[in-house]
């Protein structure tokens, strides 16, 4: 029986979660801002122009420092914490500069670093995550309550949020949301102080991680991310012209179907395959994608944005239960953390395609099902293979 210390005592999980759901509620926040902003209201091809350009600037940097970067945060004592901290309060900062600035063409490099720190906020999380835990076995249910929580705080948040918008407008949602990253650092400051890895990677590692399961499970889940970070801007240049709620209808349902993921992902997996999973993700995204393809109009960007949403958090869950399979001897936080880098900068890779060149959205959905089509028969042929050949040498992988 508990203690009367230890029942007040707030594990290390707790504590990442409550500055996730900090997080994701800000992040929210800031979406639904510039939904209502300058942001999409200004002529389309300009806007492409400027997105376009903006998103390059500051996502090459990101792309070509964090390999550098991340091994040294590896190796500093609570350098993971210090990130997440360092990037909430960067987004607070920045915040309170974009409430005079939501109407100003400044607004899209502010933006787009809010989305650079939101990735990096993202890869900083996956590497805590394997430190919060105590044994493999609890990660993919910790990973899944994040998704939930992820889901939970984004509707929490925006109920609030929307009657700000309606009172106050724009400014008052951005001030909101600098409120709630100030909070999400101050929560962060309570996570574990430890190191990723105090040692660089030994061959047995690298060998592992260069595995052709893993190599293989990870592009099909790169292309996967792809095609969420495509459709996201594929919707929101389709649905500038048409009233607010249509974008938020779509978001909330993609936040829907990555939360039911989260429910039913973990119990699938005791009775799944997890490569049958991934390949399952790709395969259901690919047919529903046809589909909408087919049918068109806002319902079927709803159903599709659901279908993702369950998709790639379902896929996600079975590429770590197969990184924890395959890849024992590698540390966790340090493997994770650098999948997950990769998954961003794939996501930002295929929202560069819908801003850089005008697709109708049912063109674009026939882009997402030939996507996961090609993914997930790559996937299959290489299991296929992988099984006929199963000594082969590990597959070079330079950034694994």
């Amino acid at each position: 029986m508990p203690t009367a210390a230890e029942a007040f005592t707030v594990s290390p999980f707790a504590r990442l979660a409550r500055t996730h759901a900090l997080v994701i509620a800000g992040d929210a926040m800031v979406a639904l801002a510039l939904a209502d902003s300058l942001f999409f209201t200004i002529d389309p091809d300009a806007a492409r122009t400027k997105v376009g350009l903006y998103l390059a600037l500051t996502m090459a940097p990101f792309a070509l420092v964090a390999p550098l970067i991340g091994p040294a945060l590896d190796r500093a004592r609570g350098g993971r914490r210090w990130m997440i901290v360092g990037s909430s309060v960067l987004r607070m900062l920045l915040a309170v500069v974009m409430i005079d600035d939501i109407n100003k063409l400044i607004l899209f490099p502010e933006a787009f670093m809010m989305l650079v720190l939101a990735k990096g906020y993202q890869v900083a999380k996956s590497a805590m995550v394997p430190v919060v835990v105590d044994t493999e076995s609890e990660l993919v249910r910790a990973n899944s309550r994040l998704s939930l929580i992820t889901g939970l705080a984004g509707f929490a948040a925006g109920i609030p949020g929307v009657i700000m918008l309606q009172l106050g407008g724009s400014e008052w949602v951005i001030a909101y949301a600098a409120l709630l990253f100030s909070l999400s650092a101050l929560v962060g400051l309570r996570l574990p102080n430890e190191r990723i890895a105090a040692e660089p990677a030994d061959e047995v590692e690298k060998a592992e991680l260069h595995g052709t399961g893993i190599v293989l499970a990870s592009s099909a889940m790169a292309l996967l991310r792809g095609t969420v970070g495509f459709f996201a801007f594929l919707l929101a240049f389709d649905l500038r012209s048409e009233p607010t709620w249509q974008l938020g209808l779509v978001l909330v349902t993609s936040v829907g179907g990555s939360a039911v993921a989260s429910l039913v992902a973990p119990t699938v997996r005791r009775t799944t395959r997890e490569e049958d999973m991934l390949a399952g993700a790709l395969g259901i995204t690919m047919l529903i994608a046809l589909l909408t393809a087919w049918n068109g109009g806002l319902l079927s960007a709803v159903l599709l944005s659901f279908t993702l949403g369950f998709c790639a958090n379902a896929g996600k869950v079975a590429f770590d239960t197969i990184v924890q399979r395959d890849a024992p001897d590698a540390n966790r936080g340090r493997s994770f953390a650098r999948f997950e880098t990769r998954f961003q900068l794939a996501w930002v890779i295929g929202a560069f395609i819908p801003v850089l060149i005008p697709i109708p959205a049912q063109i674009g959905f026939l882009v997402i099902a030939l996507v996961t089509g090609f993914a997930g028969i790559s996937y299959l042929m290489g299991q296929r293979s992988r099984r006929r050949h199963p000594r082969g040498t590990p597959i070079a992988d330079s950034d694994a």
